[in-house]
């Protein structure tokens, strides 16, 4: 009886040391990773570190008193977390959904609702149909939603090209004279021929004067439909409605946004790099005269590439008549350029 007892009290002592060892573990354990947490504010956790706590926290019902380095709703979370993925990998097929859009045929929708900016799905489809390419109505409608942020319009260069005949652009030229003065050339420019059909000089120019040159450009029935110009305070309420009695119609360009007016533009750069940056203006006459000698060498002898390599006045083209020719050399605009033509010789 009395080893028995002897028996339970050793068990039971043993017992309580481990309890105490635990006890004493644990404590030692915290307290290390309250050290831990001062050090370091947010400890990085690995995929495993998640599924761990996750585990634990459907097996033990305490786990909310010893987690430390997370807040229990964290735990929460990826359990959370968990479920969805699990049950998206339970529900996974590999016959899922819809077929997927070619992407060559995606890329062939997208080209088409580019180039032709009226064009709706029931169209666009009606075209794919006639290359042989299968495909929904109602999936081209989605690709279409997805790719236009917005409203379709025709671009700049299409806008441009359809009322070439019908349009003219407008623009000013600043040129410095000898004095450091400043020049104001106002130029109208037709996209037909790319041909100057105006310009005038003056020092100080104002809305009045440069409606009058619009009059001047454009006598009796003469007007065009279109005038394309920048947002230049130039053309203020005088010119605007000068211009709107004249029965034409003002296309402005954006802001900042000198490429919606571009031959006028390119024409400003060709009149600097070939004529006012070679010569020192004196003043308003003086610069007349050099842009008058320059725009009959622009018109009738300077070959341009918008227009096939030919003059906005269509130069002839000069032919070696025979072996015995020769070429003469005439100058223009001053001597800054010339022309080349084959003479019989004397």
């Amino acid at each position: 009886m009395l080893k028995l007892i002897q028996i339970c009290l050793f068990r039971v002592s043993e017992r309580f040391n481990l309890v105490v060892n635990l006890t004493a573990e644990n404590l030692a354990l915290r307290q290390q990773l309250n050290v831990l947490t001062r050090n370091q504010k947010r400890p990085k956790l690995k995929e495993r570190d998640r599924l761990f706590w996750v585990i634990l926290s459907r097996l033990w019902s305490g786990w909310r008193s010893a987690v430390v380095i997370v807040q229990p709703d964290t735990v929460v979370h990826w359990h959370k977390r968990a479920f969805k993925l699990y049950w998206r990998r339970k529900s996974r097929s590999d016959n899922r959904g819809r077929p997927a859009v070619d992407p060559d045929v995606r890329a062939l929708i997208f080209r088409m609702a580019d180039a032709n900016s009226s064009w709706g799905a029931p169209k666009i489809h009606g075209e794919l149909l006639m290359l042989g390419l299968v495909i929904s109505e109602r999936t081209v409608s989605g690709l279409l939603r997805r790719y236009r942020r917005k409203p379709p319009s025709q671009t700049w260069r299409t806008f441009i090209k359809n009322h070439m005949p019908d349009m003219v652009a407008v623009d000013f030229l600043i040129v410095p004279t000898i004095r450091f003065r400043m020049l104001y050339v106002f130029i109208v420019l037709s996209h037909a021929r790319r041909e100057v059909v105006h310009f005038n000089v003056t020092a100080n120019p104002t809305a009045e004067w440069t409606a009058q040159q619009v009059i001047e450009a454009f006598p009796w029935d003469t007007a065009p439909k279109y005038l394309l110009r920048d947002r230049d305070n130039i053309y203020g309420g005088r010119f605007r409605q000068r211009v709107q009695g004249m029965g034409i119609e003002q296309v402005v360009t954006a802001y900042k946004s000198p490429w919606q007016n571009a031959y006028v533009e390119r024409l400003n750069g060709s009149i600097r790099r070939e004529c006012t940056d070679h010569v020192i203006v004196f003043g308003e006459n003086h610069l007349r005269r050099i842009l008058k000698a320059y725009f009959e060498y622009y018109h009738e002898d300077r070959t341009h590439l918008g227009l096939d390599k030919e003059s906005p006045k269509e130069r002839p083209v000069s032919n070696r008549a025979s072996p015995d020719a020769r070429l003469v050399e005439l100058p223009r605009a001053g001597g800054l350029h010339h022309r080349y033509e084959w003479s019989e010789a004397a």
